[in-house]
């Protein structure tokens, strides 16, 4: 009877033994099957991040090759098209001394004119091609001095005002552009239509949001025809750029653009 009993517990100490040893082998395979996975995940991840870095780095070497393109053409620009600009205008000046016909003195004066247009046209476009303007600073400061100039011969007063600017936050070309052209159509518009003596402007910057206001204390919107003056452009630019271009007439006319940055 005890010899039948020692064998049982003995059959029933090599069952449990080969229980450990088989649940042992089990987690001991499932543990190398997670390692492996994990392993080959990293390569993954690895393969992946070379990938990525690999395609930044070429975005990047065409970033640089598009800026130097700009840079060149800017170069050209300035020197070439620049230089035949003023000798162009400085020819205009003689004659207009030589010439004792006043229609023609009047003729030469108009292409004076059209000279410093051309002029002021290829500054901005050279202020455009530069990526080194590529910042709300370096867009502000040449916001407001535009600004200036353009209503320096005129009755009407201009306000700058700007509102936590973080300077060398980054703004794209495109969005540069057509802020600015955003720019020159309300301030030709508010000196054309809004018989107002003064224009504030504004740059506001909230967090990953950048906004110009340019109000004027002028005589508002025409209700008949909304979208007139250019509006349906500005609004049109700020949609191509993901943005927003938003009118109010209070007490004048206030444009508001946003992008995100």
């Amino acid at each position: 009877m005890n010899h039948i009993e020692d064998d049982i517990k003995l059959a029933y100490i090599i069952a449990i033994s080969i229980m450990m040893i088989f649940v042992i082998f089990i987690i001991v395979v499932v543990l190398m099957y997670n390692k492996r996975q994990l392993l080959h995940l990293r390569e993954q991840q690895l393969k992946e991040s070379e990938y990525q870095n690999q395609l930044l780095q070429k975005e990047l070497e065409k970033q640089k090759l598009i800026e130097k393109e700009r840079e060149r053409i800017s170069h050209d620009m300035h020197d070439d098209l620049g230089a035949g600009i003023s000798a162009l205008k400085l020819q205009a000046e003689f004659l207009k001394q030589r010439a004792e016909n006043e229609e023609l003195k009047n003729d030469i004066e108009e292409l004076l004119k059209t000279s410093e247009e051309m002029n002021l046209s290829m500054r901005e476009m050279l202020w455009s091609l530069n990526a080194g303007n590529d910042t709300l600073g370096s867009f502000i400061d040449y916001a407001k001095i535009y600004a200036q100039n353009f209503l320096k011969k005129t009755t009407i007063v201009i306000i700058t005002e700007s509102e936590k600017i973080i300077e060398e936050t980054t703004i794209s070309t495109e969005q540069r552009r057509n802020l600015f052209l955003c720019l020159k159509e309300a301030l030709n518009n508010a000196y054309k239509h809004s018989q107002s003596n003064e224009i504030k402007l504004s740059f506001i910057q909230k967090e990953e949001e950048f906004i110009m206001k340019i109000s004027d204390n002028g005589i508002g919107i025409n209700n008949n025809n909304p979208e007139g003056n250019g509006l349906r452009n500005m609004k049109r630019r700020m949609q191509e750029q993901n943005g927003h271009c938003e009118i109010t007439a209070e007490n004048g006319t206030h444009l508001f653009f946003s992008i995100s940055l």
